[in-house]
């Protein structure tokens, strides 16, 4: 999910609008309440947030000092004076990068997934087994061969993937897939997604690599 803070109501319903197009659950905040909300949110919310978009407000410079005692998630910010000057007001405020409008979502997402990279030091991809997942949107592979899946079953298993070892829950799934602010689908459509990527995998594999226990949610953790 991509965090909008923008003081103007237009700016975050338009961008809300544009990532929504590319497939990208996304939620916009003021300023003022943003503050509030990055520190008093669940871990599980916070966890959910792919990057930070920080656009105009009077409070907007105290934001990524805020948002990096929760996250390491990218916080890039989208100036509107193209000067030198408040482009190095920006960084020195703290945030990982600028871009200039207009700026397409595409360029923001795949600013946002280099500094991931850069952040955590890892690959552009990850394999477990002969899964190979990837960070920058392509299909995964399985021993080499592109595997096609829908656009929600793929994130579910990077989703799964970068927490390796770890079991998450129904909720943190769809959390991280549909954005923690969406109250237009329900949460059991997770149970659809996985049954049948779990299907698709287990045609693949010759086994399920995925182990869910009720109540508990969902691990992958395969040799």
């Amino acid at each position: 999910m991509i965090v909008v803070v923008d003081e103007r109501e237009l700016v975050k319903d338009g961008y809300t609008s544009l990532f929504g197009r590319e497939g990208i659950p996304s939620t916009g905040f003021d300023p003022s309440e943003f503050g509030e909300w990055v520190q008093t949110a669940a871990d599980s919310d916070i966890a959910a947030v792919e990057a930070f978009l920080l656009g105009q407000g009077q409070q907007t410079s105290d934001l990524p000092r805020a948002i990096r005692d929760r996250t390491q998630a990218p916080v890039i910010a989208v100036s509107d004076q193209h000067s030198l000057e408040n482009t190095l007001a920006l960084f020195d405020c703290g945030v990982d990068d600028v871009v200039r409008k207009p700026v397409h979502p595409r360029e923001i997402l795949a600013r946002a997934a280099a500094i991931r990279r850069r952040l955590k030091a890892i690959s552009s991809h990850t394999d477990i087994g002969g899964i190979r997942v990837f960070s920058d949107g392509r299909d995964p592979e399985i021993h080499g061969e592109v595997f096609p899946l829908p656009r929600r079953e793929r994130r579910i298993l990077e989703f799964l993937i970068a927490n390796r070892g770890r079991r998450v829950t129904k909720t943190q799934i769809f959390n991280a897939i549909y954005g923690i602010f969406d109250e237009e689908v329900e949460e059991n459509v997770v149970e659809s997604h996985i049954s049948k990527l779990r299907k698709k995998l287990r045609k693949k594999l010759g086994v399920d690599p995925v182990d869910s226990k009720r109540f508990l949610g969902y691990c992958i953790d395969w040799n």
